[in-house]
């Protein structure tokens, strides 16, 4: 198949016109102008495109080789930040680790600094608007129980006393989980188990990062917590939906992060913030206590400063809970090999027509990342083409008319409170027929079948995570911002395979545009082989000048 991809068709639009589009969609008259609007947006062809044999189930994903040097979760995440010292400027989990046990600084002093901080980086006019809920008092609490523990010898885990910091999608226990949205404000009663694993690890949760409302738009722009600002340029958009977690971790408020992912929202903003992003296998992590919005494409999954952070959180993270029926039958998650730069044998599948369908800058910059993993020994293997469209609507159907589900109480009730970003969203997931979404499922097992027979020629398949660098944010827009499908499939156009099949991704920083804002290369593997990613995105890392965004918060000094 030749690669081609369909113009987006739908105006930008924002403001009083905006809101005028929004109210005809839900209104009597919306039907056929949702009808025109996804009909011009190419969904004729995929409705009637066959999906074969295909039923409508998540395709069985093979379980992967086994591991060949086992550890438990905790020996994994020692190994990971043992592998390779930081730079000084960069305060990784290994560098919290060393500060503390040498005694330079102690987690009260850490929680203490990076509140302070916070207090003037969250108000007035320079808001970050990193955070939606945040408890210092209850931090400095967990700190101080944290530094008796390193002061006696007996810390939990390496994560002991490091900051990290929870997308406001995932259940904290004393928090409200608001998803982003102005309404929801349940304070959780349990952790989710990626909270709860990290309590028990003896990391200190700064708090609920700000996140895209509901997590329907891939922007990161939310009109009731505000515009989360990006650290290397408060003028830019961070991306979404994890937006907050992203912006945190990259201004050094904290080594790592939590995010959720359904289409791209941990690989997007990881992208345009310059931080790492991994979207694990589905399952892989359990998304006990995480709100159900798109459970077939949803993930929940780390994010961190550099490639060590990211391994030793989802060491920490990954493995079945016993409560997630997806997560359970898996294979143990290991690093095996994590620390070998050399690359022989390893092979990259790339279409270049899609590699190429990008801005210039970012284009090369993932070519140099390319390089230097063929520097390191691995080999380019040519890849047929996605079927863009099919992918593009197969994705849009599920999430949306699951995300429209699991609003649909509030949406009737008061539909107003959603932002009109998200009401233009709910209201095409709602528009979708049963038989659209039946459709769409068939070909999620199809394109997975697909998929696995692309990859049994390679061992990962590398693209740019986004197409762009960081847009400006549209100031004049605010608080509501705008409906701008162009740049929304800018950001998603590489990301929504990994989300419809369920296979790995990583995001990874591969250098800078010609602006300064941070590109990222994209590495999907074959089901289970997270250790495969990291080991790649590491030798990309080590190739990759490191810079620090203009906004630059150092904790331990």
């Amino acid at each position: 198949m030749a690669y081609q991809r369909n113009p987006v068709k739908a105006p930008r639009v924002s403001g009083l016109a905006l809101k005028a589009f929004v109210n005809t969609l839900e209104s009597s008259v919306g039907a056929p102008v949702l009808e025109k609007l996804v009909r011009d947006s190419g969904i004729t062809p995929w409705r009637e495109l066959s999906p074969g044999d295909a039923p409508p189930l998540q395709f069985p994903l093979p379980p992967g080789a086994p591991a060949t040097e086992p550890q438990s979760p905790a020996e994994q995440a020692v190994r990971a930040i043992a592998a390779r010292a930081s730079p000084p400027e960069r305060e990784t989990v290994g560098a919290f680790v060393r500060a503390y046990r040498d005694g330079q600084v102690d987690p009260v002093t850490v929680a203490r600094r990076l509140h302070a901080t916070l207090d003037t980086l969250e108000q007035g006019d320079a808001r970050m608007g990193m955070f939606i809920t945040r408890k210092p008092e209850e931090v400095l609490r967990a700190a101080e129980a944290s530094a008796e523990r390193l002061r006696a010898g007996r810390p939990l885990s390496v994560l002991d006393g490091v900051p990290v910091v929870v997308k406001d999608e995932v259940d904290v226990a004393g928090y409200p989980t608001t998803l982003g949205t102005r309404f929801r404000n349940q304070v959780a009663a349990v952790d989710a188990t990626v909270a709860a694993r990290l309590r028990a690890a003896g990391a200190l949760i700064l708090g609920k990062a700000n996140m895209q409302e509901i997590g329907i738009n891939p922007i990161g722009l939310n009109p009731h917590h505000g515009a989360v600002r990006n650290p290397w340029n408060r003028g830019h958009i961070t991306g979404g939906s994890s937006s907050g977690s992203a912006a945190v971790v990259a201004a050094g408020l904290c080594p790592l992060g939590v995010g959720a992912d359904g289409g791209g929202s941990i690989r997007i903003p990881a992208a345009l913030c310059g931080i790492v992003g991994l979207k694990a296998t589905w399952g892989r992590i359990p998304e006990t206590g995480v709100p159900p919005l798109c459970w077939n494409v949803g993930h929940v999954g780390p994010m961190g400063l550099t490639v060590d952070d990211v391994a030793a959180l989802y060491a920490v993270l990954a493995g079945p809970d016993g409560k997630d029926v997806v997560a359970q039958n898996q294979p143990a998650h290991h690093l095996s090999g994590y620390e070998r730069a050399d690359l022989t044998g390893i092979r990259l599948g790339i279409c270049w027509p899609y590699f190429e369908d990008a801005a210039p800058d970012v284009v090369a910059r993932c070519k140099d990342a390319v390089k230097a993993l063929t520097d390191a020994g691995a080999v380019v293997v040519e890849i047929p083409a996605p079927d863009l469209n099919t992918v593009l609507w197969t994705h849009s159907c599920i999430i949306l008319s699951e995300m429209a589900e699991s609003m649909l109480p509030h949406t009737r009730e008061r539909v107003s409170d959603f932002g009109l970003d998200s009401r233009t969203n709910l209201a095409i997931g709602r528009h979708f027929r049963a038989t659209d979404l039946v459709h769409a499922l068939r070909h999620r097992h199809r394109l997975t079948r697909e998929l696995l027979a692309v990859m049994s020629g390679v061992d990962v398949i590398i693209t740019p995570t986004t197409a762009i660098s960081a847009p400006a944010i549209p100031e004049s827009t605010l608080p509501e911002g705008e409906s701008n499908l162009q740049v929304a499939d800018a950001l998603m156009r590489f990301v929504r395979e990994g989300n419809l099949t369920g296979f790995p991704a990583l995001s990874v920083p591969a250098g800078h545009d010609r602006a300064g804002l941070p590109v990222g290369v994209q590495l999907m593997g074959r089901p289970f082989e997270e250790h495969l990613l990291l080991r790649l995105g590491r030798v990309v890392e080590s190739a990759t000048p490191v810079r620090t965004p203009s906004l630059h918060v150092t904790a331990l000094r």
